[in-house]
């Protein structure tokens, strides 16, 4: 049981209802169009709930093996920087891991889409996103360690997390939908981006060159500003261009968040205080995602 609670919180479950937003409002999106599959909801929420919980996994094992976790670090304790658990038990979940996004991913693929070439396409978007959840912080050179990791969220959390999606349902793609799926992706990067605020002085001790190492302190706020307001921008667009009703502007109950969470991170001074900023981003993003699909 002990164990168990362990494995629970090195998946960081909190961070799973952040994932499932590019998920849920591709398919709100679908829906809209007047075509929905609840397969294709189902295989592509567990699909992306396995690539988060392989990336934690991933980025909690990499960090302790390049010596980025230590006792210095700020966030949460992790499990193998900790030694609860054996490395090896560790390696063999992340394998697993990997096994169940793939073997998920193949669900999905298989259920939306009946055309070969783009089942090919999609096979090879699955196979980096799964290389790519591993090589955050896993390996000689991975990409997390240079400033890269913000641009992978935005890209596999927002915009092809939503556009794949809507399209698996669909079999369509409308450029419009790049806005959405850009503010999706530019809010999960702001969470990422208070994640490396909280951590710089360790990363910057250890070598770690996150994009707010890189920025620093006022320049990581400044670029934490731009996110946020970009996506709220963005989102405020598509809802004009598409306006129908003023319903569809439900979603501007979250801006009040997003404001509250820019003023906060702009004062704050002490690194420690941002994890709470994190799960209030998270949790306004997933809010968000819901109350601009309902709209």
């Amino acid at each position: 049981m002990k164990e168990l609670k362990i494995w629970i919180e090195a998946f960081r479950l909190r961070t799973l209802p952040l994932a499932l937003t590019c998920s849920i409002l591709g398919s709100f999106l679908a829906y809209a169009y007047g075509i929905f599959y609840w397969k294709v909801l189902l295989f592509s929420v567990l699909t992306t709930l396995f690539l988060q919980i392989l990336s934690n996994l991933a980025n909690d094992y990499g960090d302790a093996i390049h010596g980025v976790d230590n006792e210095n670090r700020v966030g949460p304790q992790r499990l193998t920087q900790s030694g609860l658990i054996s490395r090896k038990k560790i390696k063999v979940v992340i394998i697993l891991l990997a096994i169940c996004s793939f073997i998920s991913g193949s669900l999905l693929i298989l259920v939306g889409l009946k055309d070969i070439r783009n089942i090919v396409i999609f096979y090879t978007i699955g196979l980096v996103a799964i290389v790519a959840a591993i090589n955050y912080t896993i390996g000689r050179n991975p990409y997390g360690y240079v400033g890269l990791g913000d641009l992978f969220v935005f890209i596999f959390f927002g915009i092809i997390g939503v556009v794949g999606t809507y399209y698996l349902h669909t079999q369509h793609f409308d450029f419009w939908l790049l806005l959405p799926a850009s503010s999706i992706g530019l809010l999960s990067s702001g969470v990422l981006n208070l994640n490396n605020m909280r951590d710089i002085v360790n990363d910057t001790q250890m070598g770690k060159r996150t994009l707010v190492v890189r920025l620093g302190s006022e320049g990581a706020k400044v670029y934490h500003f731009s996110l946020i307001t970009l996506a709220m921008l963005l989102s405020v667009i598509y809802m004009l261009k598409f306006y129908h009703s003023f319903y569809q502007f439900l979603f501007l109950l979250t801006f009040p968040f997003f404001v509250i969470n820019i003023i906060t991170v702009a004062r704050n001074n002490d690194p420690l205080k941002l994890n709470i900023e994190l799960k209030k981003l998270a949790l306004s993003t997933f809010i968000f995602s819901i109350t601009f699909g309902i709209g």
